[in-house]
């Protein structure tokens, strides 16, 4: 605080181009990582990128039956999900503590809730 009160404007532009570089250097950091999803206790994975690129998906022969296209599809929705899930708990791991600086609640893309 500047005398009479006065918030030191230099010092809150200071502090806000900190927390912009953060933020995106956290932004580059979640849409590189990778997380690996899953289903049917492991017969299906699927990997996918911070950014929701899917990135690999694997299939257990064990569960590829002709007459039963519905369970695969199921799993590998499953493990997508369960993979998009885990991308989502990395974002908010990875921002939870920018979107607190910023007073939490409000505007964060993406984040409900940050």
């Amino acid at each position: 605080m500047q005398p009479g009160g006065q918030p030191d404007m230099a010092q809150i532009l200071a502090q806000a181009q900190q927390m912009q570089q953060q933020l995106m250097a956290a932004q580059v950091e979640i849409a590189e990582t990778e997380v690996t999803g899953q289903a049917g206790g492991g017969l299906v994975t699927a990997t996918v990128k911070g950014s929701g690129e899917l990135v690999a998906l694997t299939i257990d022969p064990k569960v590829v039956d002709p007459d039963d296209v519905e369970t695969l599809q199921d799993l590998v929705i499953g493990a997508i999900s369960d993979a998009n899930m885990q991308a989502q708990q990395v974002a908010e791991s990875k921002l939870g503590p920018l979107a607190g600086a910023l007073g939490g609640g409000g505007g964060l893309p993406g984040l409900p809730g940050f």
